[in-house]
């Protein structure tokens, strides 16, 4: 019974933590400019525990983000078309783009970091490699020659520096993005 009480008591410190990291990063301007320490301190957990659960500063970044798109990634594996599978290349491509920069839009100071958390790349965090095989297959069923490069290069347009210099040093809104990357998109897939 305590091996039961323990378990339930990590699953919502995990949650607790999880949360709080969440609000903390939105709100304090990113994850950067926020301490472990206030993460522990809001999810009402020690140090320690935030340590153990998820190693550093970048483990809890990518663990907040994981369960941020976990949504997205979802529908993008199992949903219906034209963003899920069973979708041609042509109408796939465009909606995964869409999905992936509302994502980003919609989170953009957890995108930021996770990208900068990528050791010195963000190509070399986790999820790129997942969205770039999820791309790559799409762009397989299309007419574009090499469809690893060609991920590489849609993917690009996605990028959370990117979106976040759209978004606030040219003022770009959310909904233009997204049209002039459909358009963008619909022209590459033909």
């Amino acid at each position: 019974m305590t091996e039961r009480k323990a378990r339930a008591d990590a699953a919502r410190n995990r949650e607790a933590v999880l949360a709080a990291a969440d609000e903390l990063f939105a709100s304090g301007g990113g994850p950067r400019g926020v301490s472990m320490e206030q993460v522990a301190a809001a999810a009402g957990v020690g140090k320690g525990t935030l340590f153990r659960r998820f190693g550093d500063r970048n483990g809890l970044i990518r663990a907040v983000f994981s369960a941020r798109s976990e949504a997205v990634r979802a529908a993008v594996e199992s949903g219906p078309p034209p963003l899920g599978p069973g979708a041609a290349g042509r109408e796939r491509v465009p909606a995964i783009l869409d999905a992936l920069l509302a994502f980003k839009l919609d989170n953009r100071h957890l995108s930021l970091a996770l990208e900068e958390a990528g050791a010195g790349s963000p190509y070399e965090v986790e999820h790129y490699g997942w969205w770039h095989g999820v791309m790559r297959d799409a762009l397989r069923d299309t007419a574009v020659p090499d469809a690893g490069f060609a991920a590489h290069a849609l993917l690009a347009a996605v990028r959370a520096d990117l979106v976040e210099h759209l978004a606030s040093a040219e003022e770009m809104p959310g909904r233009e993005m997204r049209e002039r990357l459909a358009a963008y998109a619909a022209k590459v897939v033909g």
